[in-house]
């Protein structure tokens, strides 16, 4: 398969191969140990400059500005950037002065990394930096990052911010766009508080299965696969509920799970088919526990990760100190839209669907009718930590009866800034109640309801065996990080979010360029200036496209005639 590559592709291979005639590994195998980062030796060196008389980095570099026989550049590791200083004499002491005027000056890039030894100093104009005794190259970047333009007042400029571009190429928007990083060391901070909440506790972390073979816990489409060896069917987990409860069947008295699901399902701004959730199951309590608990370990977490439970999350200021507003479902239903729901049957919730013109069809159930109206009318209002409780029962088939209310489960959602965060009941633990519910289930999947929850009699059987009293909870980790980070979409919790097929780009032929007008003499030309493609071109700014020819005309002492200006707007047209 041949590759085109850009003009700066093909210097930097140049290069690569320049290293190797000099006897330079541009990959070396070898350990490098560092002493020192950026951030450290910033923060503190003016308090201990003694401390940093000796030190040992490793990163990328990100600037490089030579000024004869000595340069200044900056580094950038794991924890920010740092200035580095050069001096010829000091990396070449003898007579070969190769390392100095040929490697560094010429043959390293931008994005290179290198490891450097040395001392830190401030220079004239008080900038911490290190000046550098000693480099290596650790690995050559043969494609250029994207040039990230700041100015005076800090405002960026062609900077990598196409959303689709940085969620598919992570690993370039982290490189140039550091501050992103955040997001994700709150995520492990925010789970990494959760576990240590739940382990205090006495409550055991477990694994169970990602491949099952009947798709239960919840009400989704599934991800369908085949096992050849044994010749069946499997699903990727939508839930880990039912396994979870299994083991509170053998004799735990809490265990839980951080855990990946899978929904074959759409994809929008908090939805993605491949998401993170934390599901937990305690012996002997009930709903109403668990929602003191959730009070305590979501405001424990918001503190781990801000120090306060206050969060700024868009126009809202969220506070996560408890006690919640707790509503019941068709509480919240009636106070958002002023019509009683709770007495209706599916003919009547139909007519209500209609009325506030909310889209069904002939699949949904009375508890999905009721979802459908609750999920237009009431969601967006929750902004403030709200709890609704007790749902028809018909919605969820894996929680108890309530004790008081016919026709309800013990059951409750919390909501804030108008998304479902957490989902919790008292568990369902009567064997033959079960086996009736998830019968009903098996009648709305003949209805044409793909998310009905299918039979599974290894778990009826375990309930059989007796389970104790059990209250289960499931926390869309997600969606926490969103808040707790005051991001708006889920790809920007996801180090790797699903995407759609990336668009192979055709590349021109030289009749294609011809076509528009290109003389055929300049189309390598055009080529070498990185546009393989008539989208590309025309994408491009067609006053630095004449500049830049002439720019490569004289770069490359090319005997071809400067095409008119006016020549060169026509291949815009």
């Amino acid at each position: 398969m041949s590759i085109t590559l850009s003009e700066q592709e093909i210097l930097r291979r140049e290069s690569l191969q320049k290293l190797r005639e000099l006897g330079i590994d541009p990959y070396p195998a070898e350990e490098f140990v560092v002493n020192a980062f950026a951030q450290d030796i910033n923060d503190n060196f003016e308090r201990f400059p003694d401390t940093y008389k000796n030190v040992t980095l490793a990163g990328r570099l990100m600037i490089i500005r030579v000024m004869g026989n000595a340069a200044f550049a900056e580094l950038q590791d794991s924890t920010g950037r740092i200035q580095i200083y050069l001096k010829r004499d000091d990396i070449c002491p003898g007579e070969d002065k190769t390392l100095y005027n040929t490697v560094f000056k010429k043959l390293l890039d931008i994005g290179d990394f290198i490891g450097i030894k040395g001392f830190v100093f401030l220079t004239k104009t008080g900038e911490i930096s290190v000046h550098v005794q000693e480099f290596i190259l650790l690995s050559k970047s043969l494609k250029p990052l994207p040039v990230v333009k700041r100015d005076e007042e800090g405002n960026i400029h062609d900077g990598f911010t196409d959303p689709e571009m940085r969620y598919r190429q992570r690993y370039v928007d982290l490189t140039v766009n550091p501050a992103y990083k955040q997001i994700f060391t709150s995520r492990s901070r925010l789970i990494s508080s959760m576990r240590e909440y739940f382990n205090k506790r006495g409550w055991m972390e477990v694994e169970t299965p990602i491949l099952q073979p009947v798709h239960g816990g919840a009400a989704a489409r599934p991800f369908a696969t085949h096992h050849n060896a044994l010749d069946m069917p499997l699903f990727l987990r939508i839930a880990n509920e039912l396994y979870l409860k299994r083991l509170i069947v053998a004799g735990f008295d809490g265990v839980y799970e951080f855990g990946k699901m899978f929904r074959n399902e759409g994809m929008d701004r908090t939805h993605n088919p491949e998401f993170t959730s934390l599901e937990i199951y305690v012996a002997y309590k009930d709903y109403k526990w668990m929602m003191a608990m959730v009070e305590e370990c979501i405001e424990t977490v918001a503190r781990a990760v801000h120090g306060i439970p206050v969060v700024q999350v868009g126009a809202n200021e969220i506070n996560f100190t408890g006690p919640y507003e707790r509503l019941s479902m068709y509480d919240s239903i009636l106070k958002y839209t002023g019509i009683d729901v709770s007495e209706m049957d599916e003919a009547a919730l139909r007519d209500t669907c209609k009325a506030l013109k909310i889209e069904i069809d002939g699949s949904m159930g009375k508890g999905k009718l009721v979802d459908e109206i609750f999920s237009a009318k009431v969601e967006a209002n929750l902004i403030q930590p709200t709890y609704i409780t007790d749902y028809p029962i018909e919605m969820t088939p894996l929680a108890k009866k309530h004790r008081t209310k016919k026709g309800l489960v013990e059951r409750f959602e919390l909501f804030v800034n108008g998304k479902e965060i957490a989902n919790a009941y008292s568990e369902l633990n009567d064997p033959i109640d079960q086996r009736e519910r998830l019968e009903e289930q098996l009648v709305l999947a003949g209805r044409g309801d793909d998310e009905a929850m299918a039979m599974d009699d290894d778990f009826l059987r375990a309930l059989e065996y007796g389970m104790p009293p059990t209250s289960g909870l499931g926390i869309g980790i997600d969606r926490l990080v969103m808040l707790l980070t005051n991001q708006h979409s889920i790809q920007e919790v996801l180090f790797f979010p699903q995407m759609r097929p990336e668009k192979k780009v055709k590349i021109a032929t030289p009749d294609d360029f011809i076509n528009i007008g290109v003389p055929v003499e300049w189309v390598p030309v055009l080529n070498k200036m990185g546009f393989n493609t008539i989208v590309e071109l025309k994408a491009a700014n067609p006053n630095k496209v004449f500049n830049d020819l002439g720019g490569m005309r004289k770069k490359l002492k090319l005997d071809i005639v400067m095409p008119a200006k006016d020549v060169v707007m026509g291949w815009f047209a």
